[in-house]
């Protein structure tokens, strides 16, 4: 069961595997939060279930990221601006002073956002062959149902990246893949087009980066919202290695199996280790060794490093 911390001023009202999300104290009952509070903290998943412990500064590095990543799209890679959730977290206060509306429990690890309509579908963007997509392309020579070409092998390069939409189930359930489609069914041919347009950009810029910085961005995915004025707008996480995938592009083009060309900035040491030491994958899982916890936080901060400096 996850617990939330107690925040003075906001209410929690959700938590996820990884995130809290909280609205103002003096919010109604059913009314609409203009801001919200939300909050990474330190918890890992796997194979749907929390891990103790956690990895240590995991919350304070995915929020790091997020709002790097946030800037970057907003103007700061030199491109149109991508509208997002943020909204300022400071306020000028009658001390002439700012003020940081973000609680002190939760600075470094928190996003102040505004309240949006999310759209039903999770807008997954692969550049990459690799995971579910993998082992589809082995059996039919599709990726969620899109046809690739022949001889592809496992971690190559797509000829150009492909939206592979998925459905985000109700809380608890998985979430589906379904086709373009059916995304139309879900919000609309244009709201859909304009979905698949603007993944497909961010995509393609946020690659454009990593490339730069010595890392491949195999894949990722993205959640938009409507804001009052009906603009879509980025919101959740962005970009984050518990959102994407990334690879050492100088061990993807060296190495020799799937294992040292794909060797991902994410928690996959612990999935790994969980897969060898919980094979019945029932009832409570194991703790996580001290070791796997350290690998796993190195890997994190590398990936910030290296995107970052």
């Amino acid at each position: 069961m996850t617990h939330a911390q107690t925040l003075p001023g906001w209410r929690h009202v959700y938590s996820g595997k990884v995130r809290d999300l909280y609205v103002p104290a003096d919010l109604p009952d059913g009314a609409t939060a203009e801001r919200m509070l939300v909050v990474a903290s330190d918890r890992v998943s796997a194979f749907d279930h929390v891990l103790d412990p956690g990895i240590p500064g995991k919350g304070e590095l995915l929020t790091t990221l997020s709002l790097w990543w946030f800037d970057r799209l907003d103007g700061g890679d030199g491109r149109r601006r991508i509208p997002n959730h943020l909204v300022p977290d400071r306020v000028l206060g009658d001390d002439d002073e700012a003020h940081s509306l973000i609680p002190d429990a939760v600075i470094g690890r928190a996003m102040l956002v505004r309240g949006l309509d999310m759209q039903p579908v999770e807008c997954v963007v692969r550049g990459y062959l690799t995971g579910s997509g993998w082992a589809e392309y082995r059996e039919t020579g599709t990726v969620c149902g899109i046809p690739l070409v022949e001889g592809l092998r496992n971690g190559d390069r797509l000829p150009e990246p492909i939206f592979t939409p998925a459905y985000k189930a109700p809380m608890g359930e998985h979430d589906e893949n379904i086709s373009f489609a059916q995304t139309v069914e879900l919000v609309g041919a244009d709201r859909a087009e304009e979905l698949r347009r603007l993944s497909l950009e961010i995509y393609a810029r946020a690659a454009e980066t990593a490339e730069e910085h010595g890392l491949i961005l195999a894949d990722t995915k993205f959640e938009f919202g409507l804001d009052e004025n009906g603009v879509m707008t980025l919101a959740d996480e962005v970009l984050t290695p518990d959102s994407s995938r990334y690879w050492d592009a100088a061990a993807w083009a060296t190495g020799t199996t799937p294992g040292e060309r794909m060797a991902s900035f994410d928690k996959q040491i612990v999935r790994d280790w969980l897969a060898e030491n919980w094979t019945s994958q029932e009832g409570t899982p194991p703790q996580l060794p001290a070791e796997i916890v350290q690998r796993t936080a190195a890997r994190y901060a590398e990936l910030l490093q290296r995107l970052t400096s």
